[in-house]
């Protein structure tokens, strides 16, 4: 990992090495985040200030806030749109009623893989955010990730389609995971993620969907018996910048806060999908009966069973935006 915060840096200082000093103010940078200090989204923070120090000659720092110390994502999302905060790593669900297209991550099962989550987020459907994201007063640099999405439950093993009927499962409010889960037979329980510990442990709900480093850093395995790799939902985390901050920035600056943040993003995945082998580790350590694959011909009922999900929010989530995305994963499955 410090390896890639030196590449980071040293990428940096290697192309702004010619810049005027002068093009470089002295810039002291916050960014908001929910996750605690350990949380993969750290490595990219200290990615990205590492590459910003050095690209900068030190004038412009970077300083996290972690476990929610500047709000929620929702409130930190907010006061960067009016400037009093300079930058906020969200999850896209945080940026879905601002900006619909984010919606698009919400489909259960869209994308098979990390590499077709990289190329999807590093492509096209990244082209036509980055042009909107300004009229919504933010700049988008890059797209990191909490990862993959997985189930838990306190009642028996999750193998086929059939053994999500009549489970109650607490989901987030966003009504294409609620649509999902029904679709699956379960019922869906929207609830505060600060609560789903004591539903979880009191019986209020049998089960729960989240990455892997996030299940295991919750203690659910002190009340959950069950894991199942489903994967059904990809959960990237958007990097955003103020547009009222950006626009007081010279333009060097800018380029290199663009720079740094795709620069951070392999330091950043990379901690995340270790962390989420260990974080499976880790469960399996602690007791957690793990499912690591359904067979081919249930998921391929877990996808027929949410097809109509698709199409209920194409519209919601719209027509361009969804057909870049679906072009996208059609070309590299070479259907």
């Amino acid at each position: 990992m410090k390896l890639k915060i030196f590449a980071a840096a040293l990428m940096a200082a290697t192309m702004f090495a010619g810049a005027a000093s002068a093009e470089f103010n002295s810039r002291n940078i916050k960014v908001s985040n929910g996750a605690p200090k350990d949380h993969p989204v750290a490595a990219g923070v200290d990615a990205m200030s590492a590459c910003l120090e050095a690209g900068s000659g030190g004038k412009m720092k970077l300083r996290g806030f972690y476990s929610g110390a500047l709000g929620d994502d929702l409130d930190a999302t907010q006061s960067v749109r009016s400037g009093s905060l300079e930058m906020v790593v969200a999850g896209a669900d945080a940026l879905a009623g601002i900006e619909p297209a984010m919606n698009v991550f919400g489909l259960p099962f869209l994308f098979a893989s990390n590499e077709e989550a990289d190329a999807v987020l590093t492509g096209p459907f990244y082209d036509y955010l980055a042009k909107r994201m300004p009229d919504h007063g933010l700049v988008l640099l890059s797209f990191w990730e909490n990862g993959f999405r997985n189930t838990t439950n306190s009642k028996h093993p999750i193998e086929k389609l059939d053994d999500f009927r009549g489970l109650n499962f607490r989901v987030m409010q966003n009504n294409i995971f609620l649509d999902t889960f029904r679709r699956l037979g379960a019922n869906p329980v929207p609830m505060a993620f600060g609560e789903v510990f004591t539903a979880l442990e009191t019986g209020a709900v049998d089960g729960q969907e989240n990455p892997l480093p996030l299940i295991e850093a919750s203690k659910f395995y002190e009340v959950q018996k069950y894991l199942t790799l489903t994967r059904h939902a990809y959960s990237p985390t958007p990097v955003m910048f103020s547009k009222k901050v950006w626009d007081s920035y010279t333009p060097q600056e800018q380029e290199l806060l663009q720079t740094c943040a795709k620069e951070a993003r392999t330091a950043q995945l990379e901690r995340s999908r270790a962390a989420a082998l260990e974080a499976l580790e880790a469960l399996r350590g602690h007791g957690v009966e793990v499912v690591e694959t359904l067979s081919d011909a249930e998921m391929e009922r877990l996808r027929e069973a949410i097809k109509p999900v698709y199409d209920a929010n194409k519209a919601s989530i719209g027509e361009e935006p969804f057909t870049l995305v679906q072009d996208q994963l059609a070309a590299m499955r070479g259907q």
